[in-house]
C-alpha cells in the first residue's frame, strides 16, 4: 500500500460519517474542458518486447487521451511517431486533425518488432515532427509544445543530450515506463518538475489508468459557477471543467440535481464500520504510520457511540489480525490511543482471508456488532491477492453487507470489482497517481443514510474543506519522503 492509499481511505471514511449535516452531496450537473492549443507528439515503442496485445493497450490509451481535447487545425494538433529500431511518421501534425481521422488512424498502427532506439526517435521529433512542414507552430508563443513517450525497455542508443536539445527546443516530455523499463532513463528524458512527467505502471493493461491523467493536463479548467453558466437553485459546486449543485444546510438536494427541499431535521443512523486494511510488505514504514495518523485524524470528525458510529478494525497481511473489534471502545481517546498501538506486519497480501474473516467474525455478534444496523466494510489493497477472494467477496455481500474496494498502485481492478457492492461504479475506487486523488475526493459521493428520509443523509460538503486540507498535508510529508528516498538511492548508484 503506497501512501496515496492513506488519503482514498481518508476520504471514503469522511464521506461515510458526518456529524449531522442536512443535504445530499452535489450531483454533476454540467462539464466543459477546454484544452489549450498544443502541439502534441506521441513517441511509442514498438519493439520486440512490446507484445502485439500489449501494443493495442498503447493504441486504447492514445485514443483515450484524443478523445478528451479539442483537436482541430487552430486547436491542439496530434502527431504520433512510432519507433524500434527505426523510425516511422504515423501521423504528422499536418494530418487531417479531426477526431474520427485521428482514432481511424491510431487504430490501423502495427508494430515494428525490432530493437529499442529511444534517443532516434526523440532526434526525429525535433527535427521532424514538430517543424514547420510537418505542421508544428513554433513561432506561435501560444501554442505548446508535448511529447509523451511510452516505452518498456532500456534504450539501445542514448536519450540523455538527445532530450536535452528538444527540452531547450520548447519541447515538454512526459515520460511513462512500463514494466522492466529503466527508471533512470525515463528521468533523463522528462522535464521538470520529474514528479509531474515520470509515470510508471506495472504492466500495458494499466497504462490506461494514466488516461485521466493526461486528459486533465491538457484541460484548461473553466470555473461555470463564477461565470452564472449553471442552473443551481442555491449553491453551485466548481471542479476541473464542470460544476455541482449542493444545498445551504437546512435543505437535501432533490433528485433532478439541482433544487432544493427544507429538511425537518434528522438525527442520523447508526453504523458498524469495519475496515480492513493491507499491512504486506510493500507497505513502507513511514507510510504505515502516515495512515495510523490520519485513522485518528477521521476517528475526530466521527460520532462514536452506543447508538451512533463504532468503528472496528483488521490489518491482513500473510495473517488477519483484529486490531480491535466494533464496540470495544466507547470514545474517541480511546480509540485513537489503539491506533497508535497498532505495529505493521508487514509481510504477504492474503485479502481472500481477509474478507472470510470480515465475513465470519467481524460483524458478529460476539465481536460487538448490532442487529439491524448498517453494517459498511472497506478493503483496502495496493496489489493482488495472493489467495482466493471470490467466494468470500460474494458471501459479504450475499450477507447484506455493503462492501467498499479501495485500490491504489498495483492493485487489481478485477478483484476490487469483484469485491465491491453493486452499483459497483460507485463502490470501487483507484488511483495509480498521488496527484489524482484530490479531484477522486472530490467525486466521491458515497453516504450511509436513512433510506425513507434523504434528509438524514450525510453531506458531502461540510467535509469537503477539511478533506482538502487533510490530502495537502499529506502530500507535503510523502513528498519529503520522496526525496530523502530519491537522494539515498543516488547515494547507492
Amino acid at each position: 500500500m503506497s501512501g496515496t492509499g492513506c488519503v482514498l481511505l481518508l476520504s471514503l471514511l469522511l464521506l461515510l460519517q458526518s456529524p449531522g449535516a442536512c443535504g445530499a452531496p452535489p450531483q454533476p450537473r454540467g462539464t466543459l474542458c477546454r484544452t489549450k492549443p498544443t502541439d502534441l507528439v506521441f513517441i511509442i515503442d514498438s519493439s520486440r518486447s512490446v507484445r502485439p496485445h500489449e501494443f493495442e493497450k498503447i493504441k486504447v490509451f492514445v485514443s483515450r487521451v484524443i478523445e478528451a481535447l479539442d483537436v482541430g487545425p487552430n486547436a491542439t494538433r496530434v502527431g504520433l511517431i512510432n519507433y524500434a529500431s527505426a523510425v516511422r511518421s504515423e501521423l504528422g501534425l499536418q494530418s487531417p486533425q479531426s477526431k474520427a481521422a485521428l482514432l481511424q488512424a491510431v487504430r490501423r498502427i502495427q508494430p515494428l518488432s525490432t530493437g529499442t532506439m529511444t534517443g532516434l526517435a526523440i532526434q526525429f521529433a525535433i527535427s521532424r515532427a514538430f517543424s514547420a512542414a510537418e505542421g508544428g507552430r513554433a513561432g506561435a508563443p501560444n501554442f505548446r509544445k508535448v511529447a509523451i513517450v511510452v516505452t518498456d525497455g532500456r534504450p539501445q542508443d542514448g536519450v540523455q543530450d538527445v532530450s536535452a536539445r528538444a527540452r531547450a527546443a520548447g519541447i515538454e516530455i512526459f515520460a511513462i515506463g512500463v514494466g522492466r523499463v529503466d527508471m533512470g532513463t525515463l528521468r533523463q528524458m522528462a522535464s521538470e518538475p520529474l514528479d509531474e512527467h515520470v509515470d510508471y505502471v506495472e504492466s500495458y493493461s494499466a497504462i490506461e489508468k494514466l488516461t485521466h491523467k493526461f486528459q486533465e493536463a491538457f484541460c484548461v479548467v473553466s470555473d461555470l459557477c463564477a461565470t452564472g453558466d449553471h442552473d443551481c437553485e442555491q449553491l453551485c459546486v466548481s471542479t476541473p471543467g464542470a460544476y455541482r449543485c449542493a444545498c445551504r444546510d437546512g435543505f437535501s438536494l432533490n433528485s433532478d440535481g439541482k433544487t432544493c427541499t427544507a429538511c425537518n431535521g434528522g438525527l442520523g443512523s447508526a453504523l458498524d464500520l469495519v475496515f480492513l486494511i493491507d499491512g504486506s510488505k510493500s507497505v513502507r514504514p513511514e507510510n504505515f504510520e502516515l495512515v495510523k495518523k490520519f485513522i485518528n485524524q477521521i476517528v475526530d470528525s466521527l460520532e462514536v457511540s452506543d447508538k451512533q458510529a463504532q468503528v472496528g478494525l483488521v490489518q491482513y497481511s500473510s495473517s488477519v489480525r483484529q486490531e480491535f473489534p466494533l464496540g470495544q471502545f466507547k470514545n474517541k481517546k480511546d480509540i485513537k490511543a489503539a491506533v497508535k498501538k497498532m505495529s505493521y506486519m508487514e509481510k504477504g497480501t492474503m485479502t481472500g482471508q481477509a474478507l472470510k474473516y470480515l465475513v465470519d467474525s467481524s460483524f458478529s455478534a460476539i465481536n460487538g456488532a448490532r442487529p439491524g444496523v448498517p453494517k459498511v466494510g472497506i478493503v483496502f489493497t495496493d496489489g493482488r491477492s495472493q489467495d482466493y477472494i471470490s467466494d468470500a467477496a460474494k458471501k459479504a455481500k450475499d450477507s447484506g453487507f455493503r462492501m467498499f474496494a479501495v485500490g491504489v498502485g498495483n492493485a487489481v481492478e478485477d478483484e476490487l470489482r469483484e469485491i465491491a457492492s453493486e452499483p459497483v461504479a460507485e463502490h470501487y475506487f483507484y488511483t495509480a497517481d498521488f496527484r489524482t486523488i484530490s479531484k477522486i475526493g472530490k467525486k466521491l459521493q458515497i453516504k450511509i443514510c436513512a433510506e425513507e428520509d434523504p434528509c438524514e443523509c450525510k453531506s458531502i460538503m461540510k467535509f469537503q474543506t477539511k478533506v482538502e486540507d487533510l490530502i495537502n498535508s499529506l502530500q507535503q510529508k510523502l513528498e519529503a519522503v520522496a526525496k530523502r528516498i530519491e537522494a539515498l538511492e543516488n547515494k547507492i548508484i
